[in-house]
């Protein structure tokens, strides 16, 4: 027998909104059954985020006996957000619409040693004329989003001790964005953003993920019961100082040595092959000649798969994810993801990695952008902002006709 939905506690036209946005809802019916309010009270409130241009109708919705109902939508409108995945040396830019879809994306040369000023404003620039590169109706962008390849304080989004962005430590990257452009400004870690990639991505059906960015550097970011978990300061996950056993004591920026970082980054191995006598130029080089099957490298990147599942197995024993996703160029690597699956099914107990999915990043390189878009978009698509402009829009109403 299906029970009746217990009635939201006073459902704003925010609340409904969220419904449709959600796809827990698709008609004026489902979201009087869902929320208990009356069809009238349900009407208005759905003409009033009509006019403000959140949602239409998109047609005839499925018949449960009577008259087919009008189906409901997020509409995609004109308003657009920009999102940035920031690197040391490019920066790929993407313009979404409120219905998350990727309209247009770049892949920019950049250098963070110009310093924060003259990157962020060359970056505003840049976002401003690709959404007026994008041809069809004029769009408005309302929001830039970015995410930093360094560890960000969430409590005020500032860079703490990034270990590859000289000049940057304690500088608000939201305020820079926000003061270039005047308008709402997002940031984040990069590995945050591409695990939200990852679960958009993957249809937001895996709740507990856990995604590890290998690449120049190795950082990971983790999805809790469905939302990005960033711990009391915005650090957790960062695997990238976590001290190995038994590690060679190369020193690392943080002041310790033996760090995963140091170790088992693409840094770290284009270090070990130069040692070694092998002249390699860039990360892309190194897995060029792996995929030729060069011993050294293949062999060294194996290694650095194993001290990142010793790390991870930690993680995967104290969290049990339903997945793990790697993703960075490393990730590209058979025998990286080797390593890893190896030590992790070496070092985690059986209950822990019976039914978890180890598997290569979906999203691709565009995973950190449709993150820090996604991330934008809830903000700017909360239901109480929602329900703070029609209140505005109601009062300046009433004060016309007074």
């Amino acid at each position: 027998m299906t029970s009746t939905p217990k009635p939201m506690s006073t459902p704003t036209a925010g609340a409904l909104f969220q419904l449709i946005r959600s796809g827990e809802a698709d008609s004026r019916a489902e979201l009087a059954r869902i929320t208990g309010l009356s069809a009238s009270t349900v009407a208005v409130r759905v003409e009033e985020l009509t006019a403000l241009g959140y949602i239409e109708e998109v047609g005839k919705g499925a018949s449960t006996g009577g008259r087919r109902p009008r189906a409901l939508a997020l509409k995609a409108g004109s308003r657009v957000v920009a999102a940035v995945d920031l690197g040391e040396h490019h920066a790929t830019l993407g313009i979404m619409n409120r219905r998350g879809e990727l309209l247009a994306h770049r892949l920019e040369e950049i250098s963070l040693v110009d310093g924060p000023d003259v990157v962020i404003e060359d970056i505003v620039r840049r976002c401003v004329q690709l959404v007026e590169s994008i041809d069809g109706v004029p769009l408005e962008l309302e929001g830039i989003a970015m995410g930093l390849p360094g560890p960000v304080d969430s409590r005020n989004g500032t860079l703490v001790s990034p270990s590859r962005m000289p000049g940057w430590n304690g500088v608000a990257v939201g305020e820079l964005i926000e003061r270039f452009s005047g308008l709402p400004a997002l940031v984040e870690n990069d590995a945050n953003i591409m695990a939200v990639g990852e679960y958009v991505e993957r249809g937001q059906s895996v709740s507990d993920l856990v995604f590890v960015k290998a690449g120049s550097g190795i950082g990971c970011g983790v999805i809790a019961s469905g939302r990005v978990h960033r711990g009391f300061r915005g650090v957790a996950g960062d695997i990238s100082h976590v001290a190995l056993k038994d590690a060679s004591p190369v020193p690392c920026s943080c002041g310790r040595v033996g760090c995963l970082d140091v170790i088992a980054s693409g840094y770290a191995v284009l270090d070990a092959l130069r040692d070694a006598g092998v002249e390699v130029d860039s990360v892309d080089e190194l897995l060029a000649i792996a995929r030729d099957a060069h011993p050294l490298a293949t062999r060294l990147l194996r290694e650095a798969g194993k001290s990142t599942g010793e790390v991870l197995a930690t993680i995967i024993n104290f969290f049990n994810p339903q997945m793990l996703v790697l993703g960075g160029k490393l990730s590209t690597s058979e025998a990286f993801v080797a390593g890893v699956r190896q030590e992790i099914y070496t070092q985690c107990l059986p209950m822990a990695t019976d039914f978890l999915d180890i598997t290569v990043s979906q999203s691709g390189w565009l995973g950190g952008v449709k993150g820090i878009g996604w991330l934008l978009l809830e903000q700017l698509l909360d239901p109480r902002r929602i329900d703070g402009e029609l209140k505005r829009g109601r009062r300046l109403e009433d004060a016309a006709a007074s």
